[in-house]
Parts: C-alpha cells; sequence; structure tokens
C-alpha cells in the first residue's frame, strides 16, 4: 500500500462530495436497517458498529440496529450478507479481512469480490511493532540489524494466521530481508501476557491496543505503519520514516451491501455515512480509538479493495503463508 493512494482516496472523496453531480433521489431508509457485525459484542468492529449505528439512526430517522454474527473469521457474517437481499436493509461492515480472505481461505461459500457492493470505506486504522522493554534494538534500524546478525533467532507475537496483523508483518520482514519467527496465539489477552512475560520478544498489534501499553511501560514502541504519526502518539516513529520509505500498510473498515442494491440506496449510505464519520464528535471519538475518518465514494473504496486484494495475495504467496 502506498501513502498515495490514501492520499488521493481522501482527496477525490472530499471533491466529489463537495462539487460532484446530484445523486438520484431515493427515500431509503423506510425502516430498520440491519448492520452485521461478523465478530463479537465489544470488539473493535463492534464498537465502531454501535457508534455508527447511532449517528445513522439520528441522521434518518429510522433505527440502524447491530447483528453479531461471528465466526469463521467473519465468513459467517459475510455469508449471510452475502446471500441477503439486495434492498438495502442489510449490510455488512468489515475490516479490511474482506480482501484477504478470498486469498487464504480453500474454500469460501460466499464470493467477496462479487457478491457485494463496496458502498463505503467509513476510516482506517495503523498497526504498531511492539518489543519487550529488555529487547536489545530501541528502533526499527536496530531491529533490522540485529535480526541480520542472529537470523531466526527472534520471535514475534501475532492475533492468528493469514490476518492483516500477520500480513503487515510479513510486508516488513521482507522488506527488510529478514527472518523473525511469528508465534500465533488466540486472542490479544494470550499475546500481551506472552510479551510482558518476555516469551516472544516482538509483537505487532492494532495501535489502538498499544496505545496504553506503550504509555505505561509494559512495552517499548518499535514503528508504526502508517505513513504519518499518530497524533495520539506523536513520539512513536513511523516505519517509513526509519530506513523504508513508502511503507503503508493501513487497515480499514467499510460498509458492504449484497450484490444487486439499487445504486440510488448505495450512494444514499455512502452519503450519510460521510456526513457520520466526518462530523467533528465522531472523529474526536475515532481519533481516541486510533482511527481516521475517511467516508469515501464507492467507486474509491472499490479500489482500494482491488489494490488490497492484489496486495494481499501477493504477500500470502511470497511469504507461504499456508491457506487455512
Amino acid at each position: 500500500m502506498t501513502m498515495n493512494r490514501f492520499a488521493l482516496l481522501t482527496a477525490a472523496a472530499a471533491a466529489f462530495w463537495s462539487a460532484g453531480p446530484a445523486q438520484a433521489q431515493t427515500k431509503w431508509p423506510e425502516r430498520t436497517v440491519r448492520i452485521v457485525v461478523a465478530f463479537p459484542a465489544g470488539g473493535a468492529v463492534d464498537a465502531v458498529g454501535r457508534l455508527l449505528a447511532a449517528r445513522l439512526q439520528q441522521q434518518t430517522g429510522q433505527p440502524f440496529i447491530i447483528e453479531n454474527k461471528a465466526g469463521a473469521g467473519g465468513n459467517v457474517g459475510a455469508d449471510y450478507v452475502a446471500k441477503s437481499a439486495p434492498d438495502g436493509y442489510t449490510m455488512l461492515l468489515s475490516p479490511n479481512g474482506m480482501a484477504i480472505a478470498p486469498a487464504i481461505y480453500k474454500k469460501l461459500n460466499y464470493n467477496a469480490d462479487d457478491d457485494f457492493i463496496r458502498a463505503t470505506m467509513l476510516m482506517t486504522t495503523s498497526t504498531m511493532v511492539v518489543a519487550t522493554p529488555k529487547f536489545p534494538a530501541k528502533n526499527l534500524q536496530e531491529l533490522i540489524a540485529l535480526a541480520k546478525a542472529n537470523p531466526g533467532k527472534y520471535n514475534y507475537g501475532s492475533t492468528g494466521v493469514g490476518n492483516s496483523l500477520h500480513l503487515t508483518m510479513e510486508l516488513l520482514l521482507r522488506r527488510a530481508g529478514i527472518q523473525v519467527q511469528m508465534v500465533p496465539f488466540r486472542g490479544d489477552a494470550p499475546m500481551w501476557q506472552a510479551l510482558t512475560r518476555g516469551d516472544v520478544e516482538l509483537g505487532i498489534t492494532p495501535s489502538s491496543a498499544a496505545r496504553a501499553q506503550v504509555e505505561g511501560g509494559a512495552v517499548r514502541a518499535i514503528g508504526i505503519s502508517t505513513p504519518e504519526r499518530s497524533p495520539g502518539m506523536p513520539n512513536v516513529p513511523t516505519i517509513a520514516e526509519q530506513g523504508m520509505p513508502g511503507f503503508d500498510s493501513r487497515g480499514w473498515m467499510g460498509f458492504f451491501l449484497p450484490k444487486g442494491t439499487p445504486k440510488a440506496i448505495v450512494d444514499k449510505l455512502a452519503d450519510e455515512s460521510r456526513k457520520a464519520v466526518q462530523a467533528e464528535d465522531i472523529k474526536a471519538r475515532f481519533a481516541q480509538m486510533e482511527l481516521s475518518s475517511v467516508g469515501s465514494t464507492p467507486e474509491e473504496f472499490e479500489k482500494v479493495y482491488r489494490a488490497d486484494r492484489i496486495l494481499f495475495e501477493k504477500i500470502i504467496k511470497d511469504a507461504n503463508i499456508p491457506l487455512q
């Protein structure tokens, strides 16, 4: 991923909404809209969904409710929405795992490319490489030098195989030309326990989860995956500025609608979503969660999705990550 692609996306979205042609009129929504979150209640995707559901209900005057349909890394919920009526009343809120699933799973009960309309990218997220406080390397350049001098000696923790965290770290390792072994964990809690005990030397984690741990001194921040530093953690350097210019690995969340949903409804959802995520109070809440508001057009979201599909497929192949 490159910084230019996301910069262009944001600029194009702003230009479209400020000066674009009038959209086709639609009375949608006229009844309750279900936002399917394909992950358990209480997680990051669920939290974003509930925040946006309340705002969309406020804007449209119709109820927006969350339905958690967790399972199979998000595939249960995605399959449910893919087979739902294309009327705008059932949508999927998903992170960029939707662009990874076709490359990492041997079989899916839905077609991630063809069964959905990418309605709008809502926001982007960053990930962070962290180290135990006793790890000798204090920055990325020292980490690379240490790993080159001791190939295969060090480990990093990640929650799961083939998710965006794992692929971001593998992209970094391949660009750096170093070998660090991945240790998968079943969730954030066991990974953080292993890190704080020193069972693994490094970890790859969402910046939102790392923030408190870094500020509390439980781990040391090595680098953040976005081209720009986080406003909430301005002292954490980016990977790009530490000898890897152009490094940009952002996660995202977006709304997906079943294929066949009328364009007027797709555009209305994108419009209302843009208003929601660009509201100052929502942007402030997102910043606390280490999220950056976007609110793209469907066309721009489609371009990013397709580019990520190609990128993730290449990382999985190049790193010989086993299919699930």
